[in-house]
């Protein structure tokens, strides 16, 4: 009896030092900041839409989502996400919902100009971002464009294409020929530079085969709807790289977003043909040596890498810190905003001679042209000499 009459006071008294303090803890976890110095309920409320791919692309809007797990892991943002179905009128119905909710609304891709900036200019106190969206002159002050230097990203694939191609002969798959930024043929002028770059320095001529997957307008209606296909299309891609690699390339390079899965097919299967070498896949905007099905991975060669992750991550920081500001941010191989894949160690071999490139560019000793010399509409064949 007296032994648990003894228990029973000592649970209580446990009880009554445990309880105040229990308490003073609740209190100093809501009250006090985590490591990174923002209160753990209280990060930036983040909204973010994602263009019709959507996550599972391998390649941009992923890439996109990979800044945002970061942001929810190292700054608390509450996030809310969206997927457009790919008509104006939507985009611009999901980035207002998203817009009464959040402090920072992010958008993600080119398609998205027209109504990310009319949503800006109507609230004012929200702040918006657009992924590969200029800045132009009709942006209001608290819109923030995310540009990248796509073609000093492609110049060093198309370095090391040239480099690792054995016949000559390279290709380049972009998804849509004709936005109104020209965003694809920014990395089509930069690798074609690129393998140009190296002509003289492996003593041979050089031939690009160009293609691409779709139009965004049709000449014969140009006020008709634009077709961005281009970007979610692997079986057209198979089909290009296909022809590309059978006229005898050995490398070729996309820029086709979700089609570049059937560049790495092409490539695998052309690969394991009888009496066919080696070709080579490099793939954009991810490393898509990790992204992709691991059946595939022995054919990517290196990827264009376009860190949409960093630049979501940072924008988002931005809001955070209260330093969010309207403009232009570019990302460039200065800044480590564009660059190039070494996952699997393919290129290895030619790493320093593609690093002695990038330092001529970052050191303003070389501008990569963003226009290519031919037009897009039609397949299209560089024929480089030395």
């Amino acid at each position: 009896m007296t032994r648990k009459v003894l228990r029973r006071t000592l649970s209580l008294n446990t009880l009554v030092l445990i309880a105040p303090l229990a308490f003073f803890l609740s209190f100093a976890v809501l009250s006090c900041d985590n490591d990174d110095g923002s209160p753990e309920e209280s990060g930036p409320r983040v909204g973010i839409v994602y263009d019709s791919v959507g996550k599972g692309d391998g390649s941009f809007n992923d890439s996109a989502y990979e800044g945002i797990k970061r942001a929810q892991g190292e700054l608390g943002a509450v996030v809310s996400e969206e997927t457009t179905d790919g008509m104006e009128s939507n985009r611009e119905e999901l980035i207002q919902s998203l817009a009464e909710d959040n402090d920072l609304v992010i958008a993600v891709g080119f398609s998205f100009e027209s109504s990310i900036k009319k949503v800006a200019a109507a609230n004012p106190d929200t702040n918006f971002a657009g992924i590969d969206i200029l800045q132009r002159n009709d942006s209001p002050a608290n819109f923030a464009s995310l540009v990248f230097n796509e073609a000093e990203g492609s110049f060093l694939v198309g370095v090391a294409a040239a480099l690792k191609s054995e016949t000559g002969k390279v290709g380049f798959i972009g998804g849509v020929c004709g936005t109104p930024d020209r965003l694809i043929e920014k990395f089509e002028a930069g690798f074609v530079s690129g393998v140009l770059a190296m002509v003289k320095g492996i003593n041979r001529n050089m031939e690009v085969e160009t293609v691409y997957l779709s139009q965004f307008s049709d000449p014969q209606n140009p006020d008709g709807p634009p077709d961005i296909s281009g970007f979610f299309n692997p079986e057209g891609a198979k089909e290009a790289a296909e022809g590309i690699f059978s006229g005898g390339s050995d490398v070729v390079f996309h820029a086709a977003g979700g089609s570049g899965a059937g560049l790495f097919e092409a490539a695998r299967e052309f690969s394991s043909q009888e009496n066919n070498s080696k070709v080579w896949a490099i793939g954009v905007d991810s490393d898509q040596y990790g992204t992709s099905e691991e059946s595939v991975r022995e054919y990517i060669l290196t990827s264009m890498l376009k860190r949409v992750d960093t630049a979501v991550y940072n924008i988002i920081k931005a809001q955070r810190d209260g330093e969010f500001s309207g403009g232009s941010v570019n990302h460039d191989l200065a800044n480590d905003g564009v660059g190039y894949a070494t996952s699997g160690g393919f290129v290895d071999d030619i790493r320093e001679l593609i690093e002695g490139q990038k330092a001529f560019i970052v050191r303003n000793l070389f501008d990569v042209p963003t226009a290519p010399v031919k037009g897009c509409r039609e397949p299209q064949t560089y024929n480089l000499r030395y």
